[in-house]
């Protein structure tokens, strides 16, 4: 499989990982929108959220679980946003289910 996550995940493409579990990679955007703007991926390939079942449930519990921590360990006490993009349309570019945490300043009812 030629995904760039999963290679990311696998360690065969550098990146600046923030958190790591059994479940969960996460690392800040080459390409940040704010500022701290990290992808959190589960290890395992889904290809977006239209692709998730019910046997996935729990690995999702665990993405946001992994959110809180990140988040947490980021001094985003007055808050941050959780974003994914399913499809093209709606500016998902790479085809394995990602979530952004956005934050680091006041964004109201900004949409990024």
């Amino acid at each position: 499989m030629d995904c760039i996550f999963c290679n990311i995940i696998n360690g065969n493409i550098p990146s600046t990982k923030v958190y790591e579990d059994e479940f969960v990679t996460a690392f800040n955007d080459l390409n940040p929108q704010m500022p701290v703007h990290v992808l959190i991926v589960p290890k395992k390939h889904i290809a977006s959220a239209n692709d998730i079942d019910e046997n996935d449930a729990e690995l999702i519990g665990k993405v946001f679980l992994a959110a809180k921590k990140i988040a947490a360990q980021l001094c985003l006490e007055n808050g941050y946003r959780i974003i994914n993009n399913c499809g093209e349309d709606a500016g998902q570019t790479v085809k394995h289910l990602h979530f952004h945490l956005l934050g680091g300043k006041t964004m109201g009812d900004k949409i990024i």
